[in-house]
This record gives C-alpha cells, sequence and structure tokens, in this order.
C-alpha cells in the first residue's frame, strides 16, 4: 500500500519553477528486504529502491532515470489477493529499462493486466526535446491508458482521485504547501513532514467498503496519510522535483532495521539527459 500525491506541469512559468512535484510514500511490511535509493542499471541510468523479496527481485515502486522516464506503482486494496500472480514492482522497473514512451506503455501494460492482484500505475516521460507527458493506469477501473493534464493529483489504494478522506486530507497539506512558493531544501523539508502525517481521517466508510474485513482491525491507523501499524507501515517518504531546466532533486527517507526510531535520509541530484 502506498500513497502519492504529484504536481505536473509541462510548461512550468520559469525556469526555476517545477515540471513535477512529487511526494510519495512506500507501505510495507517493515521485515519485507529491500535496498535503498541508489542507481543501477546501464551506465547508472536509473535511480530507485529495489525490492529483494525472494522472487520479486529487482522490482521497485518508484523510480526515475536520467533519461526522463519516471513511474511510480500503488497497490489496489483488496480483501483477498492472488498468491499466484506476477510481481508488480516490474512494472515500475521494465517501463524505466524499456524504450516505450508512457503511454505505449501503459497501453502494453493494459492488455497484460489480469495478471497481476489490484494495482494503479504512473508513468512520466520528462524529455527536453518533447512536450512531457504523464500518464496512468489501473488494472481495476478503465480498460484504457489515460493521459493527465497539468494539475494536482493524489493517488492511494483506490483509483486516481478517488476521494477517500485521507487522500483528500493528504492533498490539502500538499497544496498548501506548494502554495508557499518555498526553497527547494525547504520544500523538501515540508513536504517530508505532510508524508508524515498520523492523524486518523474518520470515518472512513470508503476504505472500510473496500478491504472489508481485511483493513477493519488497523482501520484507524490505515486512514493517516502515514501508517504506523505493528509491523507494517510507512517505511519510505520519496520526493522528487524537477524544475524547467531539467535538474533533478531526488530525496529518500527510508526506515533502517524494521525500527520506526531509525531513519536514513539520502538525497540525489541530477540533470535529465537530452
Amino acid at each position: 500500500m502506498c500513497i502519492i500525491f504529484f504536481k505536473f506541469d509541462p510548461r512550468p512559468a520559469s525556469k526555476n519553477a517545477y515540471r513535477l512535484i512529487l511526494a510519495a510514500n512506500r507501505d510495507e511490511f517493515y521485515h519485507r528486504p529491500s535496498k535503498i535509493a541508489d542507481f543501477w542499471g546501464n551506465g547508472n541510468e536509473i535511480l530507485s529502491g529495489l525490492d529483494m523479496e525472494e522472487g520479486k527481485e529487482g522490482g521497485t515502486w518508484l523510480g526515475i532515470s536520467k533519461r526522463g522516464k519516471l513511474a511510480a506503482l500503488t497497490n489496489y486494496l483488496e480483501p483477498k489477493i492472488n498468491t499466484n500472480a506476477q510481481g508488480r514492482g516490474s512494472l515500475v522497473s521494465n517501463f524505466l529499462t524499456e524504450s516505450l514512451d508512457s503511454f505505449s506503455y501503459l497501453k502494453k501494460v493494459s492488455s497484460e493486466g489480469h495478471l497481476y492482484n489490484g494495482f494503479n500505475l504512473i508513468t512520466a516521460d520528462f524529455n527536453r526535446l518533447k512536450e512531457d507527458t504523464f500518464c496512468y493506469y489501473g488494472n481495476r477501473g478503465g480498460p484504457e491508458p489515460i493521459c493527465l493534464k497539468p494539475g494536482i493529483y493524489g493517488l492511494s489504494n483506490s483509483l486516481l482521485e478517488t476521494p477517500w478522506k485521507k487522500l483528500q486530507h493528504g492533498k490539502q497539506l500538499f497544496t498548501e504547501v506548494l502554495s508557499r512558493n518555498l526553497a527547494p531544501d525547504s520544500l523538501v523539508h515540508e513536504l517530508l513532514d505532510v508524508m508524515n502525517n498520523q492523524e486518523p481521517q474518520l470515518p472512513a466508510p470508503e476504505i472500510e467498503k473496500q478491504g472489508q474485513d481485511y483493513i477493519r482491525p488497523i482501520l484507524s491507523e490505515y486512514s493517516a496519510v502515514c501508517v504506523r501499524c505493528q509491523g507494517y507501515g510507512t517505511r519510505t517518504n520519496t520526493i522528487i522535483l524537477i524544475n524547467g531546466t531539467g535538474h533533478v532533486s531526488f530525496t529518500e527517507r527510508t526506515m533502517l532495521h524494521s525500527d520506526v526510531n531509525q531513519w536514513k535520509t539520502s538525497s540525489f541530484q541530477f540533470r535529465l539527459l537530452h
């Protein structure tokens, strides 16, 4: 489970304005093995954390490449899952390594969506020689991927922009931070605060209806932007900024040793390749 907020603006008003501001949480079992964010792939071109769960090694929940390809995944909340379904993390890593554009890739994924448990996938191309594009597909929604218009969006464990109270609350906090026109370091710091908000957003009948018996025991904890349960919850925050010149700032704050009191923050700065 995860939650993502992002502002997409392919024509920012100035070079210092942002083509993308993205803030994301990865919610997962604390003991699930994974690597913290770093560069990998041919020529250290791709930046992401990596899942190291046996049989699903190399998948990821969020990543970006120096060529301007970006993808992120959330699971779709369901009371039962198929344990034999294909691993969803490969949907992100495959996009980052393939040459297909964001819409064509999602078109291909949509034809194979039945092979996976419920998911939402966003893909984007920030190619400085072409218009930026941002696309979305959820295999529990419509049959076709869609291209997103400029704007502010929220995505959790239902379809894009489904008005869960936690999503609306987080999106409001995210929008308020953006309205203050902060310097980059302050912006990252404030967005990390948003992503670590643990205020329950109850009642949450939409979440309860979708998750049924699976979600009811942890509904209060799960109804917050930052989920904090016993052995499960938000273990990674990621903030990505892309400005008008193609400069990328990538900040990851991740839990260490399955301990909610131990965290490591990693920051990366690079410029998109032509």
